[in-house]
């Protein structure tokens, strides 16, 4: 199946819009959700708890005909329990060795409290997430297409978590910070979850049109301009680089690697057809260069001195990198 630039667009309309019906406000996170879905990347939803994340991954589901799972990581999950073992069978009067497939195996895969689980068995996603594919007991399987992981972490609690490596992070497209609703949003949401009216949602994806406008989304054409920003942006944040920014040389032990400018155009590119354009501008890459790049950068002792959080370095790093004119 091959959409239209115009229905792919009305596709994510629509898919945005059914999410709006389970999702009250958190309209950023949501584009970034589906930037990162129709971009064929993977995001890591960062926020405390009771701020709808689940919800939100189980909602996107909802509205997609495909296939979900969802793992609770804990702090005795194996990496079998992720991507599958093999079991011995009797088949006719023998035993054998059949292989029982993981709940790896889906199109959407939310992996929920990721952090709550030993690096062992974090790194069971590593080959899924970049090749698509797991590897047990010698044999390599392809997952099916499209694969999107969406994994949720708690901030603020650190007893009994594993930090995720930072090979692992860079696997993941987006970082989504959530944040508090505001007083009216709060209100909407207690006011709609505290009676006994119950909703589904509706449809409106396939697994065809996933992969048609994930498709879409590569052949879009991106000028020369915008890539430049976009590496530009990642090469300001390398202390070592030929331009660190001044944020990065205050603030910034460990810059981003090229992945980061790869995601910085696909995101731009998904986020111009989200928004029904045709090709992706400056302000795109701006748009989403925190999410692709708060967690590929490791701050130094001067920022946790002066309590400088990642995002904010970032900001400041986005600031001061100039957008280069049309050419």
């Amino acid at each position: 199946m091959e959409l239209s630039a115009q229905e792919a667009s009305e596709k994510c309309q629509a898919l945005k819009a059914e999410l709006g019906r389970a999702i009250i406000g958190q309209e950023k996170t949501v584009n970034e959700l589906l930037v990162s879905l129709i971009a064929g990347g993977h995001c890591l939803l960062i926020g405390v708890p009771g701020l709808a994340k689940t919800l939100l991954v189980k909602s996107l589901a909802d509205s997609m005909d495909v296939r979900f799972n969802r793992i609770q990581f804990t702090p005795d999950l194996m990496p079998a329990d992720i991507v599958g073992s093999e079991i011995i069978r009797e088949h006719n009067g023998q035993l054998q060795f059949e292989y029982q497939a993981g709940p790896i195996f889906c199109n959407l895969l939310l992996a929920d409290e990721i952090n709550r689980t030993p690096p062992k068995t974090q790194a069971a996603l590593l080959e899924a997430m970049q090749e698509k594919r797991v590897t047990c007991a010698g044999e390599t399987r392809q997952l099916p297409q499209p694969f999107f992981v969406v994994a949720t972490q708690n901030p603020i609690e650190q007893e009994g978590t594993y930090p995720l490596p930072e090979a692992q992070l860079d696997r993941f497209m987006f970082s989504i910070h959530l944040d508090y609703p505001s007083i009216e949003e709060e209100q909407i949401v207690v006011k709609q979850t505290t009676t006994n009216d119950f909703y589904s949602l509706n449809q409106v994806l396939s697994v065809d049109e996933v992969l048609s406008i994930q498709s879409l989304v590569r052949d879009l054409p991106v000028a020369d301009h915008v890539i430049q920003y976009a590496v530009e942006l990642v090469t300001a944040s390398r202390p070592n680089g030929p331009i660190p920014s001044e944020a990065t040389k205050e603030f910034i032990q460990w810059g981003a690697g090229p992945r980061a400018s790869q995601c910085l155009i696909l995101g731009a590119k998904a986020m111009a057809l989200l928004n029904g354009r045709l090709t992706p501008e400056t302000e795109d890459v701006r748009l989403i260069a925190p999410a692709v790049l708060q967690h590929r950068v490791v701050c130094n002792y001067k920022a946790t001195g002066q309590n400088v959080s990642a995002t904010e370095a970032v900001q400041m790093l986005i600031q001061q990198v100039r957008e280069p004119a049309y050419a």
